[in-house]
């Protein structure tokens, strides 16, 4: 007998359901900590039977278990249930020009391991396994092994991906970064689950879950240092643009006809205007016998006139720049990161010079997330991409049955 597509259908209906009744406790669950099985009826509005037989099912999947019972209440205590920590893992990783930083967290969201240590690398080659190296080390000291393990890798990097995948652009100052066999290797060596979020957006996800931004709902996390960048968050989402180029703010022309074409078409015109290379000639311009950004705004904190006119000088082509941001987005606030937007007194002096070039002026703060920005909102990417290969699986696996 043959069985009709639409018998067929109907006859797997049931089992549909039931994934999709586990999938609605999963979300209960999460992030909601040890919570009973009345409690679970009570916020999923399905009946006890149900509840109690999809908790069997996520148990025996491995994804749920128990977590005791509730302390201090008369007569029999309940039985409490959460997420299975171990269930899956992600991995965020940072690469920078001078450090690469990393760590990884379970399905829960609690941090397993963290590791930061200087770059070295000064191809695209080298890089990517200078990355595996890393990675590798934060699996071990995790106690965590590849096989069989669900596994989510996120890796913060400057520049966007070309449309179709096949390379990074806009990322200078990294060498050989853009070369096509990057993103190759990477995919080969950390799995193919593995994505690439431009580093000023994975920040931005950071602030906006663990900064500044939760208390705003649009809010703009500019990143100034050895490059410049922003991740811009519109009513609680970051947005990324039709390219996936949103916030490349490097580009915007700021000083046209006073810096090296050449440099200004590479990295764009605020970049080399601005960045932290740009701050050492302006300074060496002037006198300062200065190796690093660093130097630059130490001396300038000390009263050194030269070193003040620089910085003054930067915050001036800073603010100017996020004129033109207020002026399109209209954020409630600004965020600045990397190592010049987090120097001391400069996201101060920032807002001060804003306020003379624009009618409208948000609050300027600096980033209170500091040098893990990046690694915590790759590791929020690679979370909610997990989750998602959690909840999708179950369903995908029910309609193939």
């Amino acid at each position: 007998m043959v069985t009709s597509t639409t018998d067929t259908r109907r006859a797997a209906r049931p089992g549909l359901i039931r994934t999709l009744n586990e999938q609605l406790l999963l979300e209960q669950l999460r992030g909601n900590g040890a919570v009973s099985r009345s409690e679970l009826v009570d916020a999923s509005g399905l009946s006890k039977p149900t509840v109690a037989l999809a908790l069997t099912s996520l148990e025996r999947d491995a994804l749920v278990q128990h977590a005791g019972r509730r302390a201090g209440s008369r007569g029999r205590k309940a039985r409490l249930y959460e997420i299975r920590s171990d269930a899956g893992f992600v991995v965020g990783v940072d690469i920078g020009r001078e450090f690469i930083r990393g760590a990884i967290a379970d399905l829960a969201g609690a941090v397993r391991a963290r590791e930061s240590r200087q770059a070295r690398s000064t191809s695209g080659a080298a890089r990517v396994r200078e990355l595996v190296t890393l990675v590798d080390e934060l699996l071990r000291t995790a106690g965590i092994g590849r096989k069989g393990v669900l596994l989510q890798t996120v890796v913060g990097s400057p520049g966007v991906v070309e449309p179709g995948g096949s390379a990074l652009r806009m990322a200078p100052n990294l060498p050989g970064w853009e070369r096509p066999a990057v993103l190759r290797d990477l995919h080969r060596l950390l799995g193919g689950e593995t994505t690439i979020e431009n580093d000023v957006d994975a920040a931005a996800v950071a602030e906006r879950d663990h900064g500044h931004g939760r208390d705003v709902s649009t809010f703009a996390f500019v990143s100034v240092g050895t490059g410049i960048g922003m991740g811009l968050v519109l009513d609680g989402k970051l947005h990324r643009g039709a390219h996936g180029a949103a916030g490349e703010i490097a580009f915007l022309p700021v000083l046209e006809g006073s810096l090296d074409p050449r440099e200004a078409r590479r990295r764009g015109e605020l970049e080399s205007a601005a960045s932290s290379a740009a701050v050492v000639s302006a300074a060496r311009q002037a006198g300062a016998r200065s190796r690093s950004a660093r130097s630059v705004f130490a001396a300038a904190a000390t009263g050194d006139s030269r070193a003040r006119a620089v910085v003054a000088r930067e915050a001036a082509i800073v603010a100017r720049a996020l004129a033109a941001i207020v002026a399109v987005v209209d954020p409630e606030l600004i965020v600045l990161g990397g190592g010049i937007g987090r120097a001391p007194g400069f996201a101060d002096e920032v807002g001060a010079q804003l306020a003379r070039l624009s009618p409208v002026v948000p609050e300027v703060r600096t980033s209170a997330l500091g040098e893990d920005a990046v690694v915590d909102g790759c590791l929020a990417v690679g979370g909610e991409q997990l989750w998602e290969r959690v909840l999708t699986s179950r369903v995908a696996g029910e309609e193939l049955a």
